[in-house]
């Protein structure tokens, strides 16, 4: 029998939460105050249900204490209207999900039905995972910057939850690629990941491919066709572009994540799904908001777990592991050799400012692999894929040989170091500049030993 915990300093919610629970086979273990809810911890506990709102204190302190001696425990956090934020910022310190007052009970039921099976399903997973620790690498996810690593720890934490998510950046930053590991490192990862351009959808459509049409909806309409949610089911929908969302497919979006159902274009009878939403933009939401272009509780509702994916500009190491990664993928693709990078076009390739970001790399590696025959990638090959005057702005030549200029000097800097096992002063004479000026540079540069 699995026992839930109620914790709420109305007796009257307490006791209707109980009778409601025993009725579902539950053993119920009530609390009045935070105090009392931390000390039932010391049972064995399958679910929490937790007011906001204490005399001694709020739920998220619960959370926190909960998640660190109970960290596959589903939470509930009961809310009244004008406190979201609050329940929001609980679920972002491991609350399962939030559900506001009043409430429909058999939607708590399910709720909580819901919870237990993927906490049930989580624990098998990540078990799996200590016993094959190989699940845990990411090897399309490439990149060494510390911004990017930042990104690959939130995809791991948030990988076993439930959670939605808000991936941020500009176009090309990998968005898709970063939903997707998501979804295949989660319980979720047997079920279907099911993505949609939101702006690639004229707007008259877009309800329709999202939610579905019923037979006779509309003229043409000779048969019912399931919307991507209906597709989605026990998996995971990537919603990308969603501010480009129109206003009243908002509103149907927003059912889904508060009640998890919704109804057919034309149709009267709502369809239960359990589908996680993993939403992306390179929009600013928040401006977005205040324009009233976007609905401020759908914001509240997807902004659970935003995750910022830098632009490529900004993550400049992670530009030569990108481009050997793309190579060695159209060397495979092609049936061609693995070929090396001469410095000369590594440097042309950190010179550049990929305003298309990842994507804008990847197509240039195409390009330069299609030409490619045999030798060392070198200038030459890199030229043959320069973009025309219609669609980039050629940079001055004495910016290009800067920064050149820098990446030759790091590369001395650090042969150097090696060469003197990290020996700064012996490294200096190597160089024939001052320590004080090589520590100078090492702090530029960013070094540090491998």
């Amino acid at each position: 029998m699995p026992k839930a915990l109620v914790i709420d300093d109305k007796r009257s919610m307490v006791e209707m939460l109980s009778h409601a629970l025993a009725q579902e086979s539950f053993e119920v273990v009530p609390a009045y105050s935070l105090k009392e809810g931390i000390k039932s911890l010391t049972q064995e506990i399958d679910v929490a249900i937790v007011d906001l709102r204490l005399p001694d204190g709020e739920g998220i302190e619960f959370v926190k204490m909960a998640k660190v001696s109970h960290p596959f425990l589903p939470m509930i956090i009961i809310t009244a209207y004008g406190t979201i934020e609050k329940a929001v910022t609980c679920i972002k310190e491991g609350a399962y999900d939030f559900i506001t007052k009043p409430f429909d009970v058999d939607q708590l039921i399910n709720l909580i039905k819901r919870a237990l099976k993927e906490a049930e399903l989580k624990q098998k997973k990540l078990q799996g995972w200590h016993k094959d620790p190989r699940c845990l690498e990411l090897p399309t996810l490439v990149g060494e910057s510390e911004a990017w690593k930042r990104v690959l720890r939130d995809v791991r934490t948030l990988a076993g939850l439930r959670t939605t998510v808000l991936l941020r950046g500009e176009s090309g930053t990998g968005k898709e690629l970063v939903a997707r590991a998501i979804h295949s490192m989660g319980t979720r990862a047997g079920f279907p990941f099911v993505p949609i351009n939101c702006a690639a959808i004229p707007k008259e459509l877009l309800e329709m491919e999202l939610f579905g049409h019923e037979k006779g909806a509309f003229t043409g309409a000779h048969e019912t066709k399931p919307g991507k949610f209906e597709l989605a089911n026990n998996g995971t929908i990537f919603l990308d572009e969603i501010g480009d969302l129109d206003i009243s497919a908002q509103a149907k979006l927003l059912r889904v994540l508060e009640y998890g159902e919704f109804e057919r274009v034309g149709g009267i009878r709502p369809i239960k799904v359990d589908v996680r939403i993993i939403a992306a933009s390179n929009k600013d939401l928040e401006e977005e908001v205040k324009k009233g272009h976007f609905r401020e509780d759908l914001f509240f509702r997807l902004n659970v777990f935003p995750i910022f994916i830098p632009p490529l500009r900004e993550r400049k190491e992670d530009i030569i592991p990108l481009a050997e990664y793309f190579i060695q993928y159209y060397a495979r693709e092609f049936n061609k050799p693995i070929p090396q990078m001469s410095r000369e076009f590594k440097s042309a390739l950190l010179s550049r400012e990929w305003k298309g970001n990842v994507r804008e790399l990847k197509n240039t590696i195409e390009r330069v692999m299609i030409l490619f025959k045999e030798g060392t990638l070198s200038l030459q090959h890199l030229s043959t894929t320069e973009k025309t005057e219609a669609d980039s702005e050629c940079k001055p030549l004495h910016s290009v040989t800067k920064e050149v200029a820098k990446f030759l000097e790091k590369e001395k800097i650090l042969e150097a170091l090696q060469s003197a096992r990290w020996n700064r002063r012996k490294a200096a004479k190597l160089l024939g500049i001052s320590y004080r000026t090589l520590l100078t540079k090492i702090k530029t540069y960013g070094l540090i030993p491998s």
